[in-house]
């Protein structure tokens, strides 16, 4: 277990692979942790260095006193690939890690070679939707959210199946605060005047069964990068690398061979 010890919080990451070798960085979503990656790891191509982290308040990381900003998310990320002397890397970010994603294009380019957007928009949902989550954690705990969460992030066919239960058990066993303090971070972040003045490949991906960031507005989001590719997975919701990790890395994995990481 690796932790990057800050002034605030204690970081939990993984970094496999050779060091010198492309970096390839995921950024988990909103009641989740780095295992959200463990199924597509498989599918990427050899030669990669991987690198995944626990947001701030979610799986391993400490669990500061809520609220979050959108702006310590990205400064997390940021110190992160500092301090792992990682440069011109491709970061890839689900929902909130989506947004951390954004966020970090536009303060430190010189990090990234190219970003992957995946279920995530420049804003998402009203100040008042998370306020009212926020409350609701605060009442009863992630129990009280998890049928809801869970509906929106999958499928009615992977509610279905017998591994649905352990994302189930993912998102409860977050801690609440956690949850909360990263759900204000998204309640007061708005990146649509940011994102629209990035400049760098990207790719966009959604699930067409997304119930927490419909399909049209993650192409929204596309839509304000120059050049973005969106890319539409059937038979997914909010968490299509989790669905269909081999249609996910498809995507993925032409985008890499598209702007020549590795090289």
């Amino acid at each position: 277990m690796s932790i990057m010890r800050l002034d605030d919080v204690d970081l939990h990451y993984r970094d496999t692979g050779p060091r010198e070798a492309p970096a390839l960085v995921f950024a988990n979503s909103l009641g989740t942790d780095l295992r959200l990656w463990d199924d597509l790891l498989e599918h990427l191509p050899a030669g990669l260095r991987i690198i995944r982290y626990d947001m701030r308040g979610h799986g391993l990381s400490g669990c500061p006193p809520a609220p979050y900003k959108m702006g310590t998310l990205v400064r997390d990320a940021e110190r992160l690939l500092d301090h792992l002397r990682v440069r011109d890397c491709v970061f890839v970010g689900l929902s909130i890690g989506g947004m951390v994603a954004q966020g970090l294009a536009v303060k430190r380019l010189d990090l990234l070679r190219g970003v992957v957007l995946a279920s995530t928009a420049s804003k998402i949902g009203t100040a008042q939707m998370w306020h009212d989550r926020i409350e609701a954690v605060a009442r009863g705990g992630m129990s009280a959210l998890s049928p809801g969460v869970l509906e929106r992030w999958f499928s009615p066919a992977f509610r279905g199946l017998p591994e649905f239960a352990q994302w189930r058990a993912m998102l409860e066993r977050q801690p609440p605060e956690g949850y909360a303090g990263c759900a204000a971070a998204i309640a007061g972040c708005d990146l649509l005047a940011a994102t629209a003045t990035l400049r760098l490949p990207a790719l966009v991906i959604a699930g067409d069964e997304d119930g927490a960031t419909p399909p049209d507005l993650v192409r929204e989001t596309a839509q304000l990068i120059p050049g973005a590719e969106f890319a539409l997975i059937r038979g997914a919701g909010h968490l299509p690398n989790v669905e269909r990790p081999d249609a996910f890395a498809a995507r993925l994995n032409a985008f890499l061979a598209r702007i020549a990481h590795p090289r």
